[in-house]
Order: structure tokens, then C-alpha cells, then sequence
């Protein structure tokens, strides 16, 4: 009688089945999360020296949801540093120094440059087109200086772009969170010595280096726009954050 035939052992392991899971229904923790990050950026936190305050009974009844999904989402935002819960006084938003907001920009600066550059290889030229169109409705009758909200907000549009055409998905997380924190200082900063006809003339450049395909041109001017405002804010910081 044969002896059963015996296989050699595999030298590696097979491998794991990979399955990705399906993607779950946001919860209501989620959904108040989003919600409230949302509003704080919305809160122009640096135009005054005075503490900004979020009610959570208020918040609660505003979004229609117990006030158990609100705590878990400020709980997350607190982890974040975005909020603080003060005992007997309610949550207050927190603002950053001088010095962490220079650092936030700086870093920015770092991230968006590398996102101009892959822009360059990755956007479309309707998606550069895109960038050109938001600042097509300025000229002599229409002044960036006297529309400062409508610049403001073409403004943060912009930057936002460049790191969405980029294609890279880690830098848009990567940048999330400075944004909030970056966008509430570019808006209060941007009417101020003449930094709007500065401003747009660094975009206008950097949307022309896009469209030439020039990563080293579009790298170069991003940084040095952003760290423009980074120089600014060393500079003029007493009259920001007093």
C-alpha cells in the first residue's frame, strides 16, 4: 500500500483576505462633529479679543438631537484643542497665540506649495480655468478693496482649490484643520496695508505658473505668498491678538 502523498508546507503564509466594509451612516455624533466645526469657522474668532462661547443646551435644541451626541462631538473638538468645557460656564472656543497661528501658517505654507506642484501634473485645465474665473468679476468697477467679504471669500476658495486639484487626498486632511485657524486670520488680515492688491497679484501669478505647467514657478510662488502672511502676522501680531 502507497504512503499518502504528503504536499511541502508553504513557505509564506497565503495571504489575508482583503475585504474592504461597506461605509457606515454617519451618526449623530458625527453629523453634530461636522456641524459645529462648520459653525466655529464661521465664527470669525479673531476679530476680537473676547471669548467666543457655544451654549450646548442651545446647540442641542438648534441641530434637533440630545444633548448626548453634542457632549461626544465637543469632546472630540476638545481633543482637537478647537474647544474648551469650563465648568459652570459652558464651552468656550479657543484661540490660538501669535506664535502657534505663525506656526500654523508656516506650515501651510509648506503643504499648499507641495499641492501647487502636484497640481501642475494632476489638475485639469478646466479645473485651472476654475481658478482664474474667481477672481474675474474684480476690476476698476468692482475694487477687491471695496468688496473686501466678496475678495475674502474668493480668497479662501482659492487656497482651498489648490490643495483640492492637487489630487492628493492626505494634504487635503493634512490641511483641515489648520484652515480653520488660517482662513479666520487671512480674512482679518487681508484689508489691511494695502495686502489686497498684493494678494491678488500672487494669485493671478500663481494661476499663470499652473497654467504654464511649472512646478518649480508654482512651488516657489505658493510658499512665498503664504509665508508672506506668516511674516505679517510676526510682525503685526499685537494689533491681531490683543
Amino acid at each position: 500500500m502507497k504512503s499518502p502523498v504528503r504536499w511541502p508546507a508553504p513557505e509564506t503564509p497565503a495571504p489575508d483576505l482583503v475585504i474592504e466594509r461597506f461605509a457606515p451612516e454617519q451618526t449623530y455624533k458625527t453629523k453634530v462633529y461636522v456641524a459645529l466645526k462648520q459653525a466655529i469657522a464661521n465664527m470669525d474668532i479673531y476679530s476680537s479679543p473676547e471669548p467666543k462661547w457655544i451654549d450646548e443646551r442651545q446647540l442641542s435644541e438648534r441641530l434637533g438631537v440630545s444633548r448626548t451626541p453634542v457632549r461626544e462631538a465637543v469632546a472630540m473638538l476638545e481633543q482637537e484643542g478647537f474647544v474648551k468645557s469650563l465648568p459652570r460656564r459652558g464651552i468656550m472656543v479657543l484661540r490660538k497665540t501669535q506664535r502657534e497661528v505663525v506656526e500654523m501658517i508656516q506650515a501651510w505654507a509648506a503643504l499648499e506649495s507641495m499641492a501647487a506642484r502636484l497640481a501642475v501634473v494632476n489638475a485639469t485645465d478646466d479645473e485651472l480655468k476654475g481658478l482664474r474665473k474667481l477672481f474675474e468679476g474684480f476690476d476698476d468697477s468692482h475694487k477687491p478693496s471695496e468688496h473686501l467679504g466678496d475678495y475674502s471669500s474668493a480668497n479662501i476658495v482659492f487656497h482651498q482649490t489648490i490643495i483640492r486639484i492637487s489630487g492628493s487626498k492626505l494634504l487635503g486632511e493634512m490641511t483641515d484643520n489648520l484652515l480653520l485657524h488660517v482662513r479666520g486670520i487671512r480674512q482679518l488680515t487681508i484689508g489691511r496695508d494695502d495686502r489686497i492688491g498684493r494678494s491678488m497679484q500672487d494669485h493671478l501669478g500663481i494661476i499663470e505658473a499652473l497654467e504654464k505647467r511649472d512646478p518649480d514657478l508654482a512651488e516657489r510662488l505658493s510658499r512665498e505668498h503664504t509665508l508672506g502672511l506668516a511674516a505679517y502676522v510676526a510682525a503685526h501680531g499685537q494689533e491681531i491678538f490683543d
